[in-house]
């Protein structure tokens, strides 16, 4: 079985699902089978919620003070199992959770997911990946038509709900495609980072 908690420069991370609803030109998952201490972060079959807290339990967060949801899918794509297992983190471990999303979940599940999210997360990072819903449509090629304004609705949504949210973006964008990005998230009042691509 794939890993299903992994570390990686010193954070762990729940690697809960495969489905994403993006095929992003960049991802690494097209060039690597892990990241991190991991052997493999492809699952041969989706990860159960039993499978998922049997993972939690059997990890030792003695020294990390965050748990991520991220992994070779987009966490939101199994929205009950992240939702129950950050539910059980929190009952059982008291770490902050952090969700690293495409920002797509609301589309993904035709309805506003934000709060249901909010009762068990703490923190948001959005990957915005481009300044313009024609670019962002090129290098993410989600699922969608109307990906790209939905995912700033979901971002706006989301600075109300959450302790911090953030947008994220690769370095390897150009230097005025960085600077839109910037503008999109200080006209929001939602911080950027500027993340290497691995």
């Amino acid at each position: 079985m794939a890993d299903i908690l992994y570390t990686y420069k010193n954070q762990v991370y729940a690697n809960i699902t495969n489905q994403c609803d993006c095929s992003c030109t960049f991802c690494i998952r097209t060039t690597k089978d892990s990241v991190g201490d991991a052997d493999t972060l492809w699952h041969k079959t989706e990860p159960t919620l039993e499978d998922i807290i049997k993972a939690i339990d059997d990890f030792d967060f003695t020294g990390y003070n965050e748990l991520v949801y991220c992994g070779y899918g987009e966490p939101t794509c199994a929205l009950e199992n992240l939702l129950a297992s950050a539910q059980y983190v929190k009952d059982k471990y008291h770490i902050p959770i952090r969700l690293n999303t495409n920002g797509l979940g609301n589309l993904y599940h035709k309805h506003n997911i934000v709060p249901e999210l909010a009762k068990v997360i703490d923190s948001v990072s959005i990957s915005l990946n481009a300044p313009t819903a024609e670019k962002y449509q090129a290098v993410t090629r989600p699922l969608f038509e109307n990906a790209f304004p939905a995912l700033l609705d979901f971002a706006t949504l989301a600075q109300k709900a959450f302790s911090h949210t953030q947008f994220s973006i690769v370095d390897v964008l150009p230097a005025d495609e960085i600077a839109q990005c910037q503008k999109i998230a200080d006209e929001r009042g939602i911080y950027l980072k500027i993340r290497k691509c691995a």
